[in-house]
C-alpha cells in the first residue's frame, strides 16, 4: 500500500508564485510517491515569470505547463482525488474552499508573497528565492515521513469522514 502516488494541491489566492513554486518542487521531489498540483481561489491567468525562472534554476522545473487555474477544478467529480491540501497563503487560508472530494487532510503552510515585493529586480528575485527555499524545506520534512504514516493519515481522514456522514 505504500506504493499508493499521493496527490497533493497547493492553494494560493492569485496561483501565480507561492502555490506554483510548491507544485513544482514537490513534483521535483516527489517521486514515484506525489503527484502536485496547484490552484487558486482568484487565480490571475498567468504564472509570474520569476516563479518560473527560480525553479529552472533550482532544477525542479520538470513539467511544462505551469498555469494559473481556479480551484473549482479540483472540486469536480472528475478531478483528481485529492489525499493533502495546502494552502500556501494567509488570504486563501481565510476563505471558504470547496469541498474535496475524498476529504484530504488539509493544511496551511503560509508563506509571505514575493510577487508583492517591491525594489530591484535583485531585491525580487531573492524574494522569490527565499519562498523557494521555505517551501523546499517543508517538503523535505514532508518526505522524510515514512510511507506507512502517510498512508495512515489518508485512511484516518476517511475513517473520520465516514463517522461524520
Amino acid at each position: 500500500m505504500s506504493d499508493q502516488l499521493l496527490n497533493v494541491l497547493f492553494i494560493c489566492t492569485g496561483n501565480s508564485a507561492r502555490s506554483i513554486l510548491a507544485e513544482g518542487i514537490l513534483n521535483a521531489m516527489g517521486g514515484k510517491r506525489f503527484k502536485a498540483y496547484s490552484a487558486g481561489s482568484h487565480p490571475k491567468g498567468e504564472v509570474h515569470p520569476m516563479a518560473l525562472d527560480v525553479l529552472q534554476r533550482l532544477g525542479m522545473a520538470q513539467q511544462e505547463g505551469f498555469r494559473s487555474k481556479n480551484w473549482d477544478e479540483f472540486a469536480s467529480p472528475t478531478a483528481p482525488v485529492m489525499n493533502f491540501v495546502f494552502t500556501v497563503c494567509d488570504n486563501a487560508a481565510g476563505e471558504v474552499c470547496p469541498v474535496w472530494p475524498g476529504q484530504p487532510l488539509t493544511a496551511h503552510w503560509g508563506v509571505y508573497d514575493p510577487a508583492a515585493v517591491e525594489g530591484s529586480e535583485d531585491k525580487k528575485y531573492h524574494a522569490f528565492n527565499d519562498v523557494a527555499q521555505i517551501l523546499k524545506r517543508r517538503i523535505e520534512l514532508m518526505l522524510s515521513l515514512p510511507p506507512q504514516s502517510l498512508q495512515s493519515l489518508s485512511i484516518q481522514a476517511q475513517l473520520n469522514a465516514i463517522g461524520q456522514s
